[in-house]
C-alpha cells in the first residue's frame, strides 16, 4: 500500500479521532506553540464520556480548559513544566506537578515509568515520501509519539517544515485530522529597564565565538540586542525565540567557530511569533532534536565557550537557587536550567549564568535572601552555581567559601537590603564585616 492511500484511510474528524480516549487513560499533548488546538478542543468535548483521564504536557499556550473546576472528575493534568494557564489549578490541588530535569522526561515514556496511551500531536502535511514534520516542536513529542499506543495527528499546513530529527511517517500515525489554522504564538515579553540593566551585565560575559543557551523569560530575551557587535556566535539551546532572528540576519549568529555541530543552531522547540515560525520553515541552519539530545549535559559540554543563561526566583547567600516555586506555591518547573548549567560547567571556557533581579514586588522584597523561603525548591544546588548576575554586577561563586559567597552576593544585592543580609551573616558567624579604622 502506498503511503498516500494509507494517509487517506486514516482521515477522521477531530471528534471521531478522540473517541480513542477512554476513562483512566494517560494522554500526552504536544506543548508550547505547537499545541494541536483542534484536538484539544475535541478533547474538551470528549469530557462527558470519560473519567479520570490524566493529561501530561509541558508548558502550553492555550486556555487549558481541562483544568477548570467543572472538569475535575473527567481530567487531571500532570504538569512536567508549569505554565500560567495551569498554575492556579496545581496550587488549588486540582492538578499535579512532576519536578524533573527536561533531559530526563523522555526516559519516563521509554522505560514505562510513565506509559502513554494516546499522543495528540500537530505536524506539517506529508512530503513526497510520506514524512510529516513536527515543525516548531520536536521537544519531548517525537519520543512521546514513538512510545504512545495510539497517535492522533492534527495535520496543519501552517506548521513549518523543519530539519533535524523532526519527522514522523504517515505509517506511524493512527488517526489524521486535517485542520489548518495559525499556530499558537508567544508574544515577546516587554523588556523593562531593570531587565535591560541585568542583560547588559550578562552580555559583558559573552565573548566572540560563544555558544548560547537562553532560557525562558524577559532577561534572556533582553540579552540578545546587546550582542549585535559580537562575531561568530553559535546557539545550542532547548528553545529559541524571535530575538535570534535579527542576529542571524546580521551574521552575528553563524556558528562559524562552533566546534560541535558547526554552523547549525541546535534546538528542541521554537517559542515566539509567526515571524520566527516563518524563519525556521525549510531553513537548514536550524536542526531540531528531542530534548533528551539538546539537553544532554555531555553534548552541551562538547561546545567550547558554552554560555548558559537562566533566570531564577530566589537565591540564598550560600548559592542555592530556587527557580520553580515561590515558597510552597509551585510556579514553573525545573526545565532545562540544571541540564545547561551542568553542560556549560563542563565546557572549555564555559560560563553557567544565573541572571536575577535583585528585588521583586516593585522593590519590596529581596531576591537574594539569607535563607530560601519555607517550601522553596532548590533547583540548582550551591555546588553547581558559578556566575550570578543582577543589575548591580556579577558574583562568581565556584570554589568559594560560604564567607566569600555571602560577601559576593551581598555586593550585588539591592542596597536597601544589604544591611540586613550582613546582620544575618554576623549572627550565623558566616561573615564578619571589617570594622572601620579609628584614627587617634
Amino acid at each position: 500500500m502506498s503511503w498516500e492511500l494509507d494517509y487517506v484511510t486514516k482521515f477522521y474528524t477531530a471528534d471521531e479521532a478522540l473517541r480513542c480516549i477512554e476513562s483512566g487513560m494517560r494522554v500526552y499533548i504536544q506543548p508550547g506553540c505547537a499545541e494541536p488546538e483542534t484536538l484539544v478542543e475535541a478533547l474538551i468535548r470528549r469530557a462527558p464520556f470519560v473519567r479520570d483521564v490524566e493529561i501530561v504536557h509541558m508548558m502550553m499556550m492555550g486556555t487549558a480548559e481541562y483544568v477548570a473546576p467543572s472538569m475535575e472528575k473527567h481530567f487531571r493534568h500532570n504538569a512536567i513544566f508549569i505554565g500560567a494557564n495551569v498554575r492556579d489549578a496545581i496550587n488549588d490541588g486540582r492538578a499535579d506537578y512532576t519536578p524533573i530535569y527536561l533531559s530526563e522526561i523522555e526516559e519516563l515514556f521509554e522505560s514505562g515509568a510513565m506509559p502513554l496511551d494516546v499522543a495528540l500531536i500537530q505536524v506539517s502535511p506529508p512530503d513526497s515520501h510520506g514524512y510529516c514534520s513536527f515543525g516548531i516542536g520536536v521537544d519531548t513529542t517525537l519520543t512521546a509519539a514513538r512510545c504512545a499506543r495510539y497517535v492522533v495527528a492534527q495535520v496543519n499546513s501552517c506548521m513549518p517544515r523543519t530539519y533535524g530529527d523532526s519527522f514522523i511517517h504517515v505509517s506511524d500515525i493512527d488517526a489524521i485530522v486535517e485542520s489548518s489554522r495559525p499556530l499558537c504564538e508567544s508574544k515577546k515579553p516587554r523588556v523593562t529597564e531593570l531587565q535591560t540593566d541585568i542583560a547588559r551585565n550578562v552580555a559583558n560575559l559573552i565573548d566572540d565565538g560563544a555558544v548560547l543557551q537562553l532560557g525562558i523569560g524577559g532577561i534572556p530575551d533582553a540579552v540578545l540586542p546587546f550582542l549585535s557587535d559580537r562575531k561568530d556566535l553559535g546557539v545550542h539551546s532547548e528553545l529559541v525565540s524571535d530575538g535570534v532572528v535579527p542576529l542571524i540576519e546580521a551574521g552575528v549568529i553563524n556558528g562559524a567557530r562552533k566546534n560541535f555541530k558547526p554552523r547549525k543552531i541546535i534546538l528542541g522547540f521554537a517559542m515566539g511569533t509567526k515571524k520566527l515560525f516563518d524563519f525556521v520553515d525549510n531553513n537548514p541552519i536550524f536542526e531540531f532534536h528531542p530534548t533528551a539530545y539538546t539537553n544532554d549535559a555531555t553534548l552541551i559540554g562538547r561546545n567550547d565557550n558554552m554560555v548558559a543563561i537562566n533566570s531564577a526566583l530566589q537565591i540564598d547567600l550560600t548559592g542555592q537557587v530556587c527557580s520553580d516555586s515561590i515558597g510552597t506555591k509551585f510556579y514553573s518547573g525545573i526545565g532545562g536550567q540544571v541540564d545547561f548549567l551542568r553542560g556549560a560547567a563542563r565546557s572549555q571556557g564555559g560560563k553557567p549564568i544565573i541572571a536575577i533581579s535583585s528585588t521583586a514586588k516593585n522593590g519590596a522584597i529581596s531576591r537574594i535572601v539569607p535563607m530560601l523561603s519555607p517550601g522553596a525548591g532548590v533547583v540548582t544546588s550551591r555546588g553547581l552555581i558559578r556566575y550570578v548576575v543582577t543589575e548591580y554586577g556579577m558574583a562568581y561563586l565556584h570554589g568559594k567559601t560560604i564567607r566569600q559567597r555571602a560577601q559576593a552576593l551581598i555586593e550585588i544585592a539591592h542596597p536597601n537590603f544589604r544591611e540586613e543580609l550582613y546582620e544575618f551573616c554576623e549572627k550565623t558567624k558566616w561573615l564578619h564585616r571589617p570594622q572601620p579604622t579609628v584614627l587617634i
